[in-house]
């Protein structure tokens, strides 16, 4: 599974470390950047991601920034994409069991590193329920 990553500086080392695992758990991450701490603005990195994911380049994404919610809104910008901002395991199991969330936003400067590497573990490895939640899921776009 080709799993696309990006974000911002705030975000940039758990970037890096969720890259390492994701290669120990033999998915196939493409980094998107940044590419060094310094300051940046995000979206030049969300909206690379967002269409990765689009265009069926990536399976998943994830976007780390600070507080998740600039990515998030970015990336939601785009149709098709369902970005789930998740600081917690359940909410990222819900994202993707109910919504069909397409990339996971995490809050880096919210939540301990441990953390976040479980909230995409489950993320990664949950599927979507469908039934009910299809029918919802297919008013998302305008």
């Amino acid at each position: 599974m080709k799993i696309a990553l990006g974000g911002d500086h705030a975000g940039y080392n758990y970037k890096n470390n969720l890259i390492e695992e994701l290669e120990e758990a033999d998915f196939e991450p493409k980094d998107f950047g940044p590419m060094t701490s310094d300051s940046v603005d995000y979206p030049d990195f969300v909206h690379p991601v967002a269409e990765a994911v689009i265009s069926g380049e990536c399976d998943f994404g994830i976007l780390i920034c600070g507080s998740g919610n600039g990515v998030a809104m970015s990336a939601n910008k785009h149709a098709g994409i369902r970005a789930a901002l998740c600081w917690t395991e359940e909410l990222a199991e819900l994202a993707r069991k109910h919504n069909n969330a397409n990339i996971l936003c995490i809050p880096a400067r919210f939540i301990e590193y441990d953390l976040a590497s479980d909230i995409a573990e489950i993320f990664l490895n949950t599927d979507f329920e469908g039934g009910r939640h299809q029918q919802r899921v297919d008013k998302i776009d305008c």
